[in-house]
C-alpha cells in the first residue's frame, strides 16, 4: 500500500497534556503538508488551529477525554463549544462505567445526544477496548450503529493498552454498513497501518505514520 494513501487514513494526533501552540502549529503544517485526514488537538486550540489551517485541513477534537465519565450534559457543552470553535469532527469518549453496569440504554442515548449537536459533522465514539470484554465491545458496536455515529474508534491512547487487530476485526463484523472505524493508540509502523486499514479500519490516530513517512523520504502529499 503506498504511504501516502496510509497518509489520508491518518488523523495526525497531539494531545499530551503539555502540548503548546508551537507543537500544534507545526502537526497542522506536518499534516496539511504530507495530506492527512485531519489534526486530532486539544479543545483549548481548535478555534487557533481552525483560524491557522483554514480550509486547507480538517480539526478534530476530543470530547469527554480520557475517562468518559462526565456528565452528558458537560459532553454536550463541550461538543457544542468545539464546534463554534470550528471543529469539523468529534471525538468522544463513551461512559465506560455505565458499559460496566450494562446500562446500554443510557451509552446509547448519550451518543445520540452528541451526534445531534454534531448534525453533519462527523462523530467518533471512543470505547476504550482494552477496559471491555468482547461481549461488551460487540454490544458497543451495536449502540453506536443505532445511535446514528459516524465512527467506532478503538482508544484514547490514555489507557492500558491501544488498538489491536482483533478488535478493528472484531468491529468490522458487527457495526452496521453507515459506521466506519478508527484504530488509535500505539501505531508505531507502517506495516502496522496497513495492515489495520486492511482489516477495516478507515482512520488511524497516531502521531508517528508522518515521522515514517519523512524517514521514508516522502516530503508532500500529492
Amino acid at each position: 500500500m503506498d504511504i501516502k494513501e496510509i497518509l489520508k487514513c491518518v488523523d495526525h494526533t497531539l494531545l499530551s497534556q503539555g502540548a503548546t501552540w508551537a507543537e500544534i502549529q507545526k502537526i497542522c503544517d506536518d499534516a496539511v503538508e504530507y495530506g492527512t485526514a485531519s489534526v486530532c488537538i486539544p479543545p483549548s486550540y481548535v478555534a487557533q488551529a481552525k483560524e491557522y489551517v483554514k480550509d486547507k485541513m480538517a480539526v478534530c477534537t476530543v470530547i469527554g477525554f480520557p475517562n468518559g465519565y462526565q456528565t452528558t450534559k458537560t459532553k454536550v457543552f463541550e461538543t457544542q463549544d468545539a464546534l463554534d470553535n470550528g471543529a469539523d469532527e468529534i471525538d468522544m469518549v463513551i461512559n465506560i462505567g455505565w458499559v460496566k453496569d450494562g446500562k446500554y440504554d443510557l451509552v446509547e442515548e448519550e451518543i445520540r445526544e452528541l451526534k445531534k449537536v454534531c448534525g453533519s459533522k462527523v462523530l467518533k465514539v471512543i470505547i476504550e477496548t482494552c477496559l471491555l470484554t468482547d461481549e461488551e465491545k460487540v454490544r458497543m458496536c451495536q449502540a453506536v450503529t443505532d445511535a446514528g455515529a459516524d465512527y467506532i474508534k478503538t482508544s484514547t491512547g490514555f489507557s492500558t493498552a491501544g488498538a489491536t487487530f482483533e478488535d478493528i476485526a472484531l468491529f468490522a463484523v458487527n457495526v452496521g454498513e453507515h459506521v466506519k472505524i478508527k484504530a488509535a493508540g500505539g501505531i508505531s509502523s507502517l506495516d502496522d497501518a496497513e495492515k489495520f486499514i486492511g482489516l477495516g479500519a478507515d482512520r488511524l490516530g497516531t502521531s508517528r505514520i508522518i515521522k515514517l513517512a519523512k524517514e521514508s523520504g516522502v516530503n508532500a502529499a500529492g
